[in-house]
């Protein structure tokens, strides 16, 4: 391993890691994760400081998780000096799927054979100019994540073998479950915990190494980001009134009711969040379904949609409010267009009008949990918990129909039953990671980015950008959190499925609370059949920005 105290020369190295890494096949939610996890485990302990120092490498498996599956942990404490202060390096090893590789799905794992197999494919102008370049990787998990991976195991064996050049330490995770669940991440809080009281380590930074993508077509930037965006999913149980389709105006469809909620939210720009003069994507709908079990000739009692939703600085209760309000002007909408359809049918046919009888009605779950408490008290307690336990033996609902089947079950004890919204979360909250340099570790880290670009840019022809939220769902919202618990416990109460097909350990994340940036490999059409990622960045320019900051935080001085 060649050294050099301005520059890292480790292009060959972490390509070499990269693709026995993307030889393994750890696609999330299958033994893959487990071999892959075997194997970083074995790479690092055949390595004479980790031969000496067993205990500071595990594999643990992960907590509270219906899969077997493993994250590996490692560090080394440098001996330059006394200094307590630790940088955490983190990355997972999970792939998505190779569906979309279709007869070739095998060579997805073989970059150098799947690249020769492109030589003779039709494939995109830009692809096929990146393919001929010899300076692009194509294959599952070259971009998302293993080349950023390698460049962290790189680093770890590298100050392994140099620890009087670490006046620190340095803490090594590879996490399982990124792109489904998280469950990899969530079981490492409780080592870092514990590694932080046994060892005195002081987390002042934490550094992933996701992948990073063009912004924009035509985008020659190159980003790293100084934390990440938030998500949640909200939810909307939606109740109408049933009728037979032959008499349609006696009742009303909540399909009708879905169909302007999603009008009135999806791409809707009011609802992006901006801060620090970056602004979210706005909400997109991903399921929209009514609840009816088979074909009749009634409509639909109930219906469900949920959406995705981005956070740069709004907390859970903010995003319902907001909601709240979109979800009554989607209610007064679809009430105004019935009663306008059903007139003119009137006159069409003849036939005498009524008033319309319905109101907009929208809940939160938890008001909508005040009034049954109030109204039934522990028998409705009662009922809830024992049919939540029953719940939790149908092994084919998710946490989203989990979460819509407690609210329907709920539902049926509502004094007034007529039409209403009611709005929750069904899934995994990521927290939002807004690093504002408010404490001194924060603004050193920030201060630590910007030297390192300064001193890395010379050396690359793109220009490499500093943006504030990483765009993607990432393991840093659990790493850090900008929310506070009381945020946290708001969200909680609105979380049907939470505690039993649903719960985090957000104290942990609050407790640690690691200011985190993410400086990972660029690339392109990730989660994509033609991912692939640029070799000269990811493998030479990643790594020397890594080592930059991780120097500058724990000793304010460039090597």
């Amino acid at each position: 391993m060649k050294m050099d105290r301005k520059k890292l020369h480790c292009r060959n190295e972490i390509l070499s890691i990269t693709k026995k890494l993307v030889g393994i096949k750890s696609i999330v939610n299958t033994d893959g994760e487990k071999d892959i996890a075997k194997f970083i485990y074995d790479f690092l302990a055949t390595h004479p400081y980790f031969t000496a120092n067993r205990s500071q490498l595990v594999i643990e498996q992960t907590t509270k998780d219906d899969r077997e599956r493993y994250n590996i942990l490692a560090f080394v404490k440098g001996t330059k000096g006394e200094s307590d202060r630790t940088v955490v390096l983190m990355g997972h090893l999970d792939t998505v799927g190779v569906d979309d590789f279709g007869k070739q799905r095998d060579l997805a794992f073989s970059p150098d054979e799947w690249m020769d197999f492109l030589q003779n494919e039709n494939i995109p102008e830009q692809a096929k100019k990146q393919l001929e370049s010899g300076d692009w990787l194509f294959g599952r998990g070259v971009l998302d994540m293993k080349s950023g991976l390698a460049s962290n195991m790189y680093l770890l064996t590298y100050y392994a073998e140099h620890p009087e050049l670490l006046d620190g330490n340095l803490v090594f995770i590879a996490e399982c479950d990124e792109e489904d669940s998280s469950h990899g991440i969530l079981s490492a809080l409780q080592t870092l915990k514990n590694w932080k009281k046994e060892h005195a380590f002081e987390y002042v930074a934490a550094i992933n190494s996701d992948f990073v993508a063009p912004a924009f077509e035509g985008d020659e930037n190159r980003y790293v980001y100084k934390g990440t965006v938030g998500k949640l999913l909200p939810s909307f149980f939606i109740t109408g009134e049933e009728t037979h389709v032959g008499s349609a105006f006696d009742g009303l469809d909540p399909n009708f009711i879905a169909a302007e909620l999603t009008k009135q939210i999806n791409y809707n720009p009011d609802l992006s969040d901006t801060a620090l003069e970056e602004t979210t994507m706005p909400p997109v709908s991903l399921k929209q379904t009514d609840l009816k079990p088979s074909y009749t000739v009634q409509t639909a009692l109930s219906a469900y949609v949920y959406y995705n939703f981005f956070v740069h600085s709004w907390s859970p209760e903010k995003v319902l409010d907001l909601l709240k309000e979109q979800a009554t002007i989607a209610f007064t909408n679809a009430l105004t267009s019935f009663e306008e359809r059903y007139l003119t049918y009137c006159r069409m046919s003849g036939q005498p009008t009524r008033t319309i009888p319905w109101k907009p009605r929208v809940f939160t779950y938890s008001e909508m949990q005040e009034m049954l408490l109030n109204a039934h008290g522990d028998k409705y307690d009662n009922h809830m918990k024992e049919f939540k336990e029953e719940l939790m033996q149908d092994d084919t609902l998710d946490t989203r129909m989990f979460a819509a089947r407690v609210v329907e079950e709920s539902w049926k004890f509502m004094p007034d039953k007529s039409p209403a919204i009611i709005i929750f979360y069904s899934s995994l909250y990521s927290p939002r990671v807004a690093l504002a340099g408010d404490t001194e570790d924060e603004q050193r880290l920030l201060d630590a980015l910007d030297n390192a670009i300064n001193a890395v840019q010379p050396d690359y022809d793109h220009p490499i950008i500093a943006k504030n939220f990483f765009p993607h769902i990432s393991d840093m919202s659990f790493i850090a959190m900008s929310d506070d618990m009381d945020d946290i416990g708001y969200m909680v109460e609105n979380t049907p499925s939470w505690g039993k097909k649903l719960h985090v350990a957000y104290e942990d994340v609050h407790e640690l609370n690691i200011p985190v940036i993410n400086i990972g490999p660029y690339g392109i059409d990730g989660h994509k059949q033609l991912e692939r990622m640029e070799m000269t960045y990811s493998l030479e320019i990643v790594p020397n920005l890594t080592n930059h900051v991780i120097q500058e935080v724990l000793t304010n001085t460039h090597e």
